[in-house]
């Protein structure tokens, strides 16, 4: 039988990696295999033209999908993105913010829209541990280090309640925040006047490593970014296609894994990173020998703390579940 053509995208990532080099193939699968400058306009590209059958998106972009008139996707429980969060909060250091709850009417910058994914996740946590919400702020809605196309190809709702504010299209948020324009900012990025040490900017969680290791053990949250879709009617069509492209994620994942902890044998010495294999012993202390988890079982708790943020902070029109908006033949992976 002839092999399945497929378009499959997504950004340089090393757990994806194995795909994208034909050392690791999807069974059954002719793929076609793409990428992009950034990972948004992926996300542009799958939501605008439909230009994949599998894709990388955003989980704030995907989630924003579903409420179109007609769905257009579902997900695979595979994260190629996450990250701890406390780490993007950047404050001006004279703007009088030393804990969270100083944020409290404060004007905060965001990147690229109110929402993204990276916003969503430090809104639900100032929300959850220290009752800081986003209507008690005032928010500003741009772009860092280059000038940021607009995000047009997906709704961009907020609550009526909420003030939002849109900057400039050659504005730069990062330098507002040196300048004392803004008093914060929440950002997927770093901005340059962070890497730069500029001496006016700092980050709200200065032990931000110490902050997210504690916060994941306190709450067993892994903060998930991304995921990858399908076209619904392609999942519809074909569920024994989508879970090999399922597996393929999966072992295209293990092959960097491996990687990772067979070259602790010999310090990791292919990584022109210091002390790597101690932080490989760490993250595998701390998160498990799986440290990057795919599947329900793992992901359920994160994601489902991601869509009750997501519909809280009005960006969904309602509560949604991880049987809305995953393939049901791997909901018991």
């Amino acid at each position: 039988m002839e092999d399945h053509k497929l378009d499959v995208a997504f950004w340089n990532y090393d757990r994806t990696r194995a795909l994208a080099d034909g050392s690791v193939t999807i069974d059954g699968v002719d793929a076609t295999f793409h990428s992009a400058r950034i990972v948004t306009e992926i996300f542009e590209a799958m939501i605008r033209d439909r230009a994949y059958d599998v894709s990388e998106l955003g989980m704030s972009y995907f989630l924003r999908t579903m409420d179109f008139e007609d769905p257009p996707f579902l997900a695979i429980p595979v994260f190629p993105n996450r990250c701890f969060r406390h780490s993007a909060i950047y404050i001006n250091k004279a703007s009088g913010i030393e804990r969270p709850e100083d944020l409290r009417g404060k004007t905060i910058g965001e990147l690229a829209l109110y929402g993204h994914d990276a916003g969503v996740w430090p809104k639900g946590m100032l929300s959850d541990e220290y009752g800081v919400t986003p209507d008690q702020c005032r928010w500003v809605i741009g772009g860092i280090d280059f000038p940021l196309k607009p995000i047009d190809f997906v709704p961009q709702p907020h609550p009526e309640n909420v003030e939002v504010s849109y900057a400039e299209p050659d504005d730069d948020l990062g330098e507002k925040l040196a300048a004392g324009e803004i008093d914060a900012l929440i950002s997927a990025d770093v901005p340059k006047c962070v890497l730069e040490k500029t001496p006016s900017v700092g980050r709200l969680f200065e032990d931000y490593e110490q902050t997210e290791r504690d916060y994941y053990r306190r709450t067993g949250l892994f903060p998930i970014m991304h995921t990858v879709v399908v076209n619904k009617a392609l999942a519809a069509d074909n569920p024994d296609l989508i879970r090999k492209v399922y597996k393929g994620f999966c072992d295209a994942k293990a092959v960097t894994a491996e990687q990772f902890t067979r070259g602790m044998t010999f310090n990791n010495m292919a990584l022109m990173l210091p002390w790597a294999t101690k932080l490989v012993e760490e993250d595998r202390a701390i998160l498990g020998d799986d440290w990057w988890p795919y599947g329900m079982e793992a992901n359920r708790k994160a994601v489902d703390t991601f869509l009750r943020y997501h519909y809280k902070q009005g960006l969904s029109k309602r509560r949604l579940t991880c049987e809305d908006i995953f393939v049901s033949d791997l909901m018991n992976t």
